[in-house]
């Protein structure tokens, strides 16, 4: 892949992970009627649980957004898929498939899009290398 189709296909999924995670977020915060009850009255979560949940999502779509602060950008990351990944899990646990098992798959479609944005992103947006390989190692 080209740098510059690696670069499209990362401003792609982190854009619409951005979208998903802060508009999403903002209802939580909002306490949108429709998120209120699919999480207090079907999923058992308290109340205060959604409100810390759309703070967090918003922060975390803004981090994935701005330039710089890469470590920052790595904890947004691993919150966006626990979250997702979490948010599929606790519909299975209900019993909350939706049709076709929408509130199963439309979960873990975005956190397969987190994945990719996660590891298209341009060498200025990561921590750098954790392992360098250096010569005078044995491999």
């Amino acid at each position: 892949m080209s740098r510059k189709a690696k670069n499209i296909a990362y401003w792609i999924t982190t854009a619409l992970v951005a979208f998903f995670i802060g508009s999403g977020g903002v209802a939580q915060v909002a306490r949108v009627q429709g998120t209120v009850d699919g999480f207090v009255h079907i999923l058992g979560y308290p109340l205060y649980f959604v409100t810390i949940l759309g703070v967090w999502k918003v922060l975390g779509a803004i981090a994935i957004l701005v330039p710089r602060f890469p470590r920052l950008k790595e904890w947004a990351y691993a919150g966006i898929f626990f979250d997702l990944t979490g948010a599929a899990a606790s519909s299975a646990s209900v019993g909350i498939y939706g049709a076709y098992g929408f509130h199963i798959l439309a979960p873990l479609i975005i956190a397969g899009l987190t994945v990719a944005s996660w590891a298209l992103r341009p060498q200025s947006r990561t921590i750098g290398v954790l392992f360098p390989v250096t010569s005078d190692r044995p491999v």
